[in-house]
């Protein structure tokens, strides 16, 4: 899925269309006419912002994992049934269970840390992988494979949602197929937030091969155009190359996938909510410095293939605090899909 189907895909989910008149401001890099438009559907009237950014990332999520149609909405009708597709917490000392999150899964059951659990993209991600267990659920009625996977008391309270399930999903393939001769890029879309350069997603967040990959991997060609996914601050600008052997490597030239280790040049923002965002292996030291404002939109730099890199691409990463660590990473795509607008 391309982070452009990915980006239409969030701005229907968090019910906006951003229509961009005029393209992009040659001097600033930030869109120069970007006006938003409420998203019309009957089942957007019935559920709140919130609500639709969630089943968004399951639908996003979904993709990512190549699941089809049919378990996406599966999984949309799930949520609505356990959490109404709230991110719920441990209801307090009343509650004899340890429920979390959207799927309202269970640490005590082995679904995931209480932490990983309220991530929305990984309890998606959780419920997916236990899904795919089990046998022909492809064919299996919606409630029967919800059931399946959730072992609910209610075995039968899921197929009243499948309704609502498919209208959620339908709000975001409406407007990934919709027709556009521009990407969404340059737009301060997505309640504040935007992908930063277009191209497809060649490598995700911690996946079973890449466990340690702590960002997404956005392709695109050598010299593309770079831009801030928010408005922030800079906090950091690094050449970060060297040799397995420690020596350093320069980041004025492409690095390579097994002798070279390090970002390359990057840049690390500063937003209002406190996320720091990541930008890896550019292609030249960003013309910037620090503690300068950025617009949301506005170009940071370019693709390039610095330090630790097999070829041209945007190593993005997003993280919950400063300084940004292994610990507080997050998923890219989880953030740019349900982050508030910055105040």
């Amino acid at each position: 899925m391309s982070s452009r189907a990915i980006a239409a895909t969030i701005a229907a989910v968090v019910g906006i269309v951003l229509l961009c008149a005029g393209g992009l401001a040659a001097v600033t890099g930030v869109a120069s006419a970007c006006s938003t438009v409420a998203a019309s559907s009957d089942v957007s009237g019935r559920y709140d912002a919130t609500q639709i950014r969630n089943a968004g990332v399951i639908a996003i999520v979904g993709d990512r994992l190549h699941v089809p149609v049919r378990g996406q909405i599966i999984a949309i009708a799930t949520a609505l049934q356990e959490s109404q597709l709230r991110n719920l917490g441990h209801l307090g000392p009343d509650n004899d269970h340890d429920s979390l999150g959207l799927f309202q899964q269970r640490p005590s059951q082995g679904w995931g840390t209480p932490t990983q659990l309220q991530d929305p993209a990984y309890a998606a991600t959780a419920f997916y992988r236990k899904l795919a267990t089990i046998p022909r659920w492809q064919t299996m009625p919606l409630t029967v494979a919800a059931q399946a996977v959730q072992r609910s008391a209610y075995p039968d309270a899921y197929a009243k949602w499948e309704a609502d399930a498919a209208a959620l999903h339908q709000l975001t393939a409406d407007e990934t197929n919709a027709p556009s001769s521009e990407p969404m890029n340059g737009c301060t879309a997505f309640g504040g937030w935007t992908m930063p350069v277009d191209g497809p997603i060649g490598s995700g967040f911690r996946t079973e091969t890449r466990p340690s990959h702590d960002g997404i991997d956005i392709i695109a060609a050598k010299g593309t155009p770079v831009r801030a996914a928010a408005t922030g601050t800079v906090i950091r600008i690094v050449c970060d190359a060297r040799l397995r052997s420690g020596r350093p490597y320069s980041c004025d030239m492409d690095g390579h996938p097994t002798d070279v280790m390090g970002c390359g040049w990057f840049v690390e923002l500063q937003h209002p909510n406190s996320t720091v965002t990541r930008y890896c292996h550019l292609v030249e030291r960003p013309n910037l410095h620090e503690a300068q404002q950025i617009a949301g939109g506005r170009i940071i730099g370019h693709v390039g293939s610095s330090g630790h890199s097999s070829g041209p691409h945007l190593h993005l990463e997003t993280h919950n605090g400063r300084p940004a660590t292994r610990s507080n990473a997050v998923d890219p795509i989880s953030v740019l899909a349900i982050r508030e607008p910055d105040r």
